[in-house]
């Protein structure tokens, strides 16, 4: 039922999808259901949705809370999901046109969406500068993996260091590609994030980070040679580097970069800085 409505509004205002923008609905209520429950929604909340689309997720969250902020960047949609809403006698959602990388979010207390695939890492980056309960957020399959990725496998990653330092984040679970409208070329899954605050997690920390997976196989002090830029623009010789990346713990600066824990990716960080910090 769902799918035949999908496609009936999307061939009544002329709307063609575009993969390429992560325009791909979920139309299984099955999977639907499951996000909902998830959420664990009451009357009180304020829901987050980044790339409302048609409303497929927008309708069901507005029966259960206080309000649904809906973030849709496509023109064309908009006029699509008024509709809906309208139809639904659905008032209790504020939607919000524009680029939700760029966009300054009004308060949330939970964040619910299907992500469009190619915004997943920098909203993801971006919610980690709010306080909201937690998320439960659809990504690509591959990508959800590296999130939750440990020390040591394939999928172990900066994304990964992150995650495991700045919040909570299970992979719930999967869901497959003929679950969408149109069906995406990989698997989906879906992620509880919830935040938590690390005063040790700075910017130099997010540089450091940057330089050593930029080559994860290597050995971390290779990398950091390899990729001193990234922590700091001042034009030090390879001599000087070598020198600052001595004063690290030297069992560290052995390890491969995707076998470090990100406690220890820590300690090479705040090493760094202290050396820096005498220069």
């Amino acid at each position: 039922m769902l799918a035949k409505e999908t496609f009936n509004l999307l061939k009544k205002y002329q709307i063609h999808l575009d993969r390429r923008k992560g325009q791909n609905y979920l139309i299984n209520t099955h999977f639907l259901s499951r996000i909902i429950e998830n959420a664990q929604l009451d009357d009180s909340d304020i829901v987050l949705e980044i790339g409302a689309g048609i409303g497929t997720l927008t309708v069901p969250l507005a029966d259960k809370v206080s309000k649904v902020i809906a973030i849709e960047q496509d023109k064309r949609i908009i006029p699509v999901l008024r509709e809906r809403l309208i139809e639904k006698d659905i008032s209790n959602v504020e939607i919000l046109i524009g680029d939700a990388t760029k966009i300054n979010f009004p308060y949330f207390s939970k964040v619910v969406s299907n992500l469009p695939y190619q915004i997943s890492s920098p909203i993801t980056f971006k919610l980690l500068h709010y306080d909201f309960d937690f998320a439960i957020l659809m990504y690509q399959l591959e990508f959800a993996q590296r999130m939750v990725a440990n020390p040591g496998e394939s999928d172990y990653s900066r994304l990964s260091v992150m995650m495991n330092l700045c919040t909570q984040t299970e992979l719930l679970f999967k869901v497959p590609r003929k679950a969408f409208l149109p069906q995406p070329k990989i698997s989906s899954a879906v992620i509880r994030l919830t935040p938590s605050k690390n005063p040790d997690v700075d910017e130099f920390f997010v540089k450091t980070c940057r330089a050593l997976f930029q080559h994860k196989k290597k050995k971390s002090g290779k990398a950091l040679l390899q990729s001193f830029h990234e922590i700091c623009d001042l034009d030090f010789d390879r001599n000087t580097i070598r020198d600052i990346i001595s004063h690290v713990d030297g069992k560290l600066i052995e390890e491969r970069v995707f076998k470090l824990t990100p406690k220890e990716i820590l300690i090479i960080s705040r090493e760094l800085e202290d050396v820096m910090e005498k220069i």
